[in-house]
């Protein structure tokens, strides 16, 4: 189970880069010389969509893979820990004293 746990530990270390790098590489919606000035994207007409439909997908396959592989990841520590839920892995914080009066 261990190497399972590291496996998508890996994958998703891979996949965190990957999206991070095809979000950086898409343009904005008005990322062209017409946006600046106000206009329609004229330059949108024909060149740019493909690519921008192949990042679209790049993004959002990539996005669903980073989202099973945290949920994965919280399973899979949560089963190898034995505990029945993650927020009973935390540790309790300290009791504190009551403040002391300034009389």
């Amino acid at each position: 189970m261990q190497i399972f746990f590291y496996f998508v530990v890996v994958l998703h270390i891979i996949v965190c880069f990957f999206l991070i790098g095809v979000v950086l590489l898409q343009q904005g919606r008005s990322a062209d010389l017409a946006g600046a000035f106000g206009g329609q994207g004229s330059q949108t007409a024909f060149g740019p969509r493909a690519a921008a439909n192949v990042l679209t997908r790049l993004t959002t396959w990539s996005a669903i893979i980073f989202m099973c592989t945290s949920i994965s990841l919280v399973v899979l520590f949560v089963r190898s820990s034995n505990a029945r839920s993650v927020l009973d892995l935390g540790h309790t914080a300290p009791a504190s004293a009551p403040a002391k009066s300034g009389k």
